[in-house]
Parts: C-alpha cells; sequence; structure tokens
C-alpha cells in the first residue's frame, strides 16, 4: 500500500511535467506535417481559395510553393497563380514585379505567351481603373505610361507567338491603345494651343502623327500642326501639313476648317 501510494504521488507530480512535453511535441509534429506537405496538395488546397475567392489564402500557399519546389513546372505554374491573384486583389506592384520575375527566369518557357499577354492586361486594366468609372475620365486623359508597356507587352506577344490562343484578343486592345494614346498626344497638343504655347503644340501633334500615322486622331493633329504653324508664322511648313490633310483625309472637317471661307459663305 505504501509503494502504491507513493507511485500515485510520483505520477501525479510528474503530470503536469509530461502534459507540457505530449503538448510541446504535438507541435512539434503540426510543423514539421505543415513542412511536409506535398506541394501538389498546397496548389490543389490554393486553388480550392480561389474557387472559393478566399484569394489571400490562396496567395500564401503559391508562395510556399515557389519556395519548396523552385524550377519545377509547379512552381513556374504557381508563379504565374501568383502574379493573376495579385492583380485581382488590385496589388499591380507585386503583380508586375511576380510576372516579370517569371518572364525573366523563364524565357523558353511554354507558358510564355500566357505571362506576356498577362503582363499586357495588368498595365492595360490599370488605365481602366475605378477612378475613371467614377469621373468618367478618358483613358487619353490619363498618364500613359502603363498603356505603353501595356502595348509593348501585347506588341511582342503577337510578334513571338502569332498562332497563340492569347494573340487575337492581344491584337484588338493593341488598336485600341494605339488609338488611346494618339488621343492623348493630340490632348496635350490642344492643351498646348490653348496656351499659346505654338511650337510645343506643333511638336507634340507632329509626335502622334509619325508615332500612330494611321488612328482616328490622325486628321485633328495635321489640323493642329496647321494652326500651330500659321501662329509661329511657318507658312511653308503650315502648307505642307495641309497638303497632308487633304491629301489623306479630303472633304473632313478638320481638313476644311484651316481653310479661309469664300467671301460669299456666310457660314
Amino acid at each position: 500500500m505504501t509503494f502504491s501510494f507513493a507511485f500515485r504521488r510520483f505520477v501525479m507530480n510528474l503530470a503536469p511535467i509530461t502534459l507540457a512535453a505530449v503538448l510541446a511535441a504535438c507541435g512539434a509534429t503540426q510543423a514539421e506535417k505543415d513542412a511536409a506537405t506535398p506541394v501538389e496538395k498546397l496548389y490543389a488546397d490554393a486553388m480550392d481559395d480561389v474557387e472559393g475567392a478566399n484569394y489571400d489564402r490562396a496567395i500564401k500557399s503559391l508562395d510556399r510553393i515557389e519556395g519548396k519546389a523552385a524550377g519545377s513546372i509547379l512552381a513556374q505554374q504557381a508563379q504565374l497563380e501568383l502574379a493573376y491573384l495579385y492583380w485581382k486583389t488590385s496589388d499591380k506592384t507585386q503583380a508586375l514585379s511576380t510576372i516579370d520575375r517569371f518572364i525573366k527566369l523563364h524565357p523558353s518557357s511554354p507558358a510564355l505567351d500566357y505571362a506576356l499577354y498577362l503582363r499586357g492586361i495588368i498595365n492595360f486594366n490599370d488605365d481602366l481603373g475605378f477612378l475613371s468609372s467614377l469621373t468618367g475620365q478618358n483613358l487619353a486623359e490619363r498618364d500613359q505610361a502603363a498603356a505603353r508597356e501595356s502595348y509593348q507587352s501585347f506588341k511582342q506577344l503577337s510578334e513571338q507567338f502569332p498562332d497563340s490562343k492569347y494573340t487575337p484578343d492581344a491584337r484588338l486592345r493593341m488598336d485600341f491603345t494605339v488609338n488611346m494614346l494618339a488621343e492623348y498626344e493630340v490632348r496635350v497638343a490642344k492643351y498646348y494651343m490653348r496656351r499659346a504655347a505654338y511650337v510645343a503644340a506643333a511638336n507634340r501633334a507632329k509626335e502622334s502623327v509619325i508615332e500612330f500615322p494611321q488612328t482616328a486622331s490622325t486628321a485633328e493633329a495635321l489640323a493642329i500642326m496647321v494652326q500651330a504653324y500659321d501662329k509661329l508664322g511657318l507658312t511653308q511648313l503650315r502648307d505642307d501639313a495641309q497638303r497632308v490633310l487633304d491629301k489623306n483625309f479630303p472633304g473632313s472637317s478638320f481638313a476644311e476648317a484651316n481653310k479661309p471661307k469664300p467671301w460669299w459663305k456666310l457660314w
């Protein structure tokens, strides 16, 4: 009885220490379990989170895949998914950083066409941001750096991968972007005209004509050149611009606007 009682007291005194050790062991086991989770399982879980719109948790899982399986095909896929999710959650800086890293590290990847397309989309949609929809602001009135980056990505895609399934949409977006870039140059030229900065107006309009010669804004750009050169007294340049305008856009309102009206025409 005495031995039994003493043993029971020993066990009771040991119990808290044992419990703490067991809990610590469980914690270590869970950490090891997390570390040992196959990357395929992490990817599957991330895709489930994407389906459930739990993007933050999906990003964490995909980020772990990059670290655990660097250089693998799955890691490449995770990197592309990460770039997309960063864009989806409006983190443009991280999205571009991730996709640029992918393009640099995997120039021969079979998914390079998609990477270029996604890079174009990230910059393209940045110019169609939330504030623009609220204010009715035109894309051509915004800073054009991102639009130019978008155009270059789509251009590289269409030239390098003409048969890619992403190329037709990229070309449509290129056409849209070029027209907006041209319109932007014309808006700037008009701004200079209103402030009597005629040299700046002429140069900006000329830049639009040279860089974007086949857009809807070309006729107006030429008309601005005619007006600016006229204000500057550069008659030869004015007449040259008018001839180009008449030849390429005969009968347009811009072609007729700068011509003197007959004395008998009152309107």
